[in-house]
């Protein structure tokens, strides 16, 4: 997720907690979604778009932050 930003978020996921919780929640749901699409694991359709939608708001929490963060570097 978002590798263009890796230092970034490598800094976050050790000083925001909030971050390191959205970035493990998308990594859980990328893994679970691959398992599904891969026939390792069933899910009805419905549920996969759940996890798939999901996926997507904390990937964009995630980018919002990571901006956040790099304007307040910017800055100061």
């Amino acid at each position: 997720m978002l590798h263009e930003y890796r230092d970034e978020i490598a800094h976050l996921k050790q000083t925001n907690a909030h971050f390191a919780k959205i970035f493990e929640r998308h990594n859980e749901l990328d893994d679970k979604i691959a398992a599904v699409d891969a026939g390792r694991e069933h899910l009805d359709q419905l549920d996969l778009e759940k996890l798939k939608k999901e996926k997507l708001r904390l990937k964009d929490e995630a980018y919002a932050i990571v901006i956040e963060y790099k304007k307040e570097r910017a800055v100061g």
